[in-house]
């Protein structure tokens, strides 16, 4: 007895220690620490001793060639710098890009002898350097001794030596320290490291061998050099222009975004693949599941944060990201693009803001969007679940696709957004915009979820009482309606919309929507007949504030009498589609004879939708009905952007680099009510960092005025770009164009 009573005890779980728990390492299952990190570098040893130490210790090293200085070349208007396109970038350090030879001077003792000195520059990135893995690379002088990255003497002056280097075209992009070595009979004497030494590889859209190469000049100077960009906004037929400071060169930006990388703890290894570069940034770009930059928020209450309307640019964003190791509230669509599109730049990754309108969400990637009516017509707002956002912006960004076939390369979706997960986590693409347009949904990533965006039909079903679902009409030209990016070197819109979707009704494209649902994407294939009554919503201008007779035109298209019992809705949307109030529902009858036409007028007042305004001020009107002699239903849809308040931007003083300039903001409240909590933000790209201002409230009519000092830092055309924010009033942009002279 007792012995089992021994053992019983004995088998029982041993005590949990008390204190805090030991922290989880690799140890004993990898030899070495992966290196995620570009901050984090290791020491490499001043002395490599090839014999063993003697009776005296290890023989001296300083008989042999010794360095005396090495000059990086870093300056901005340096050739490393200019040849390079990276003579904009705010650092002190040498920036380059790899593919292209870059020089560097380095000082000896006395005159270098290539017959009996020998030397290498040494490159090294992360924890861990390797020269296998490519975080270690020495580059030689001599033909007889290269490595993946060329090296060569240019010039010899004297005790000076002009080294060429040439990065591999495909190297990891990132932070890289830079070593001089001395090679002897005995053994390896290094420089140590110093900070002037440090350089930064970007990727390199100008060389040829680079997997981001881009053969058009024009596409080049817009999609990696420029910092202002210009984002769509608003609806399909009264389209918005909101003007970025993308910053990509500013103080502290580059860091910031090789910070991105390393707090997703990225491999260093895997940063010069670029196809896992912007996927993983695609991720962290949003803070659902990895704390990363951005906080999304859509609700309208942004007391925690900055309301995503009221930001200019991206300095900020990244800045305070990485200052405070905390995600940045609030984003949206168009904010969570603008970021990660410097993001891109930064890192010589080609990259533009897209504006996709009418873009189908929530429909778990399939190509319908399903709005479901009562037996009478009328929505069913309970039951209907799917959205359409009036516009939705993510990114394209420009590369070879050597994972997949020939022809799916160039542009590339990839969206930050948080929407659905891909892979486990929130981000979406690379998706090639070819492998979109032809309807190839197996190639990756999340190509199917994007064709859904643009190709969606729009199904309106009725509900039956006992709750059969019949499909009564189909809009399959309602969704991606049009897609536009900023055009390259002007001020213009681009539409790209072909580049997505072959036109509507062509064979090509019903082959495209064949192959699609062979690839497992379903769509609604039954096709009702159109009613023989049309209903028309003309297009609306209408100002904050105003009333609004809206027009709703029925028309007879038939040889008989039709009555139309109709049901006509207005709703104050945000511009994902989601409804956050209805202010207006009217129920109008029409009887039409045979060809007619005929007019309701529905007065909309001011007090009804002012009380419910969302950041974006949209008016969504619905007209759906029932044709009563044949059971048809009839639809329209319009959404009117409410046109905003003024805000004026005016400039003075001398528009040349360094010359002292004065920005002023003007803006009056034209309500009958108080403007509180008002934020007044102001930026310029190359002239004026980051500023902004807060006012407590704002009496009705009453003027604001805020007078900003600026010295601008480079010659050409910019834009002051100036926003006026607070919860009553969303969404006030004012700009100013200039001109700087050298």
């Amino acid at each position: 007895m007792s012995d089992q009573t021994s053992s019983t005890i004995s088998s029982a779980p041993p005590p949990v220690p008390s204190g805090p728990r030991p922290k989880i390492t690799n140890r004993g299952r990898a030899a070495a620490p992966t290196a995620n990190s570009n901050m984090d570098s290791s020491d490499i040893p001043e002395y490599e001793y090839f014999v063993a130490p003697g009776p005296r210790g290890y023989p001296p090293l300083t008989e042999f060639l010794d360095v005396w200085e090495v000059d990086m070349k870093h300056h901005h208007e340096d050739t490393n710098r200019t040849s390079h396109k990276t003579h904009l970038y705010n650092l002190d350090s040498l920036v380059v890009r790899r593919g292209q030879e870059f020089e560097v001077n380095i000082k000896f003792n006395r005159p270098y002898k290539p017959d009996e000195d020998k030397f290498a520059v040494e490159f090294v990135i992360g924890s861990s350097p390797e020269y296998s893995k490519g975080t270690y690379m020495p580059v030689f002088a001599v033909k007889e001794r290269q490595t993946a990255w060329a090296g060569r003497i240019t010039e010899t002056s004297e005790n000076t030596v002009t080294m060429a280097v040439t990065p591999d075209p495909g190297c990891i992009v990132g932070k890289y320290h830079m070593y001089v070595a001395i090679v002897t009979p005995y053994g390896i004497r290094r420089t140590k490291r110093e900070k002037s030494r440090d350089l930064y590889i970007l990727f390199n859209p100008w060389a040829a061998d680079d997997d981001v190469f881009l053969n058009d000049e024009s596409e080049r100077q817009e999609c990696v050099m420029n910092e202002m960009g210009i984002i769509y906004h608003g609806s399909y037929d009264d389209i918005a222009e909101r003007t970025w400071n993308f910053g990509q060169f500013n103080v502290g930006i580059l860091d910031a975004c090789l910070y991105i990388l390393d707090r997703s703890q990225m491999p260093i290894t895997s940063r010069g693949d670029v196809v896992k570069v912007v996927r993983q940034a695609s991720a962290m770009l949003n803070s659902r599941d990895d704390d990363g930059v951005l906080v999304g928020n859509w609700s309208g209450d942004y007391t925690y944060g900055v309301a995503p309307t009221s930001w200019t640019g991206s300095t900020d964003i990244l800045l305070s990201y990485q200052n405070t190791r905390s995600p940045v509230c609030y984003a949206q669509c168009w904010v969570y693009a603008a970021v990660f599109n410097t993001f891109l730049r930064c890192l010589g990754i080609p990259a533009r803001v897209v504006t996709n309108y009418f873009s189908a969400h929530d429909n778990n990637g399939n190509l319908k969007t399903d709005i479901i009516l009562d037996e009478t017509g009328r929505i069913d707002r309970g039951r209907t679940k799917d959205s359409i956002w009036n516009y939705h912006c993510w990114n394209e960004c420009y590369m070879a696709r050597k994972d997949l076939p020939a022809g799916f390369g160039g542009w590339q979706v990839v969206d930050s957004t948080p929407q659905e997960t891909s892979d486990g986590m929130y981000r979406c693409g690379p998706a090639s915009v070819n492998a979109i347009k032809h309807g190839q949904m197996c190639y990756p990533y999340d190509a199917p979820f994007v064709f859904a965006e643009v190709n969606s039909d729009v199904v309106f079903y009725m509900r039956g009482k006992e709750g059969t679902m019949e499909p009564v009409k189909v809009n399959r030209s309602h969704v991606g309606r049009a897609v536009y990016t900023k055009t390259p070197g002007e001020l213009t819109r681009k539409d790209i919309t072909d580049q997505y979707k072959f036109p509507e009704d062509s064979t090509e494209e019903r082959t495209v929507l064949e192959k699609a649902v062979a690839f497992g994407c379903t769509r609604e294939e039954s096709d009702p007949l159109p009613a023989d009554v049309d209903l028309i919503l003309p297009s609306v201008e209408l100002a904050v504030g105003q009333d609004l007779e809206l027009s709703v035109e029925f028309v007879n298209r038939s040889e008989q009498r039709r009555t139309v019992e109709a049901y006509v809705s207005g709703s104050v949307v945000y511009y994902t589609g989601v409804t956050s109030a209805e202010f207006l529902f009217t129920t109008p009858r029409v009887t039409l004879e045979p060809g007619q036409s005929e007019k309701e007028l529905v007065d909309v007042e001011a007090r009804r939708y002012m009380k419910h305004l969302v950041e974006q001020a949209n008016l969504n009107f619905i007209v759906t009905g029932k044709v009563k002699e044949t059971g048809q239903i009839v639809t329209a849809m319009k959404v009117v952007t409410l046109r905003k308040p003024e805000l004026i931007v005016e400039v003075s003083g001398e528009p040349r680099v360094h010359e002292e300039m004065t920005a002023t903001v003007q803006f009056t409240n034209p309500f009958s009510f108080n403007l509180k909590g008002v934020y007044v933000r102001m930026e310029g790209p190359g002239v004026m960092l980051p500023s902004f201002r807060y006012y407590s409230l704002l009496a009705p009519n009453t003027p604001l005025v805020w007078t900003e000092k600026f010295y601008p830092q480079r010659a050409g055309t910019t834009r002051i770009i100036a926003s006026l924010d607070c919860p009553a009033l969303r969404q006030i942009y004012g700009e100013k164009s200039i001109t700087i002279k050298p």
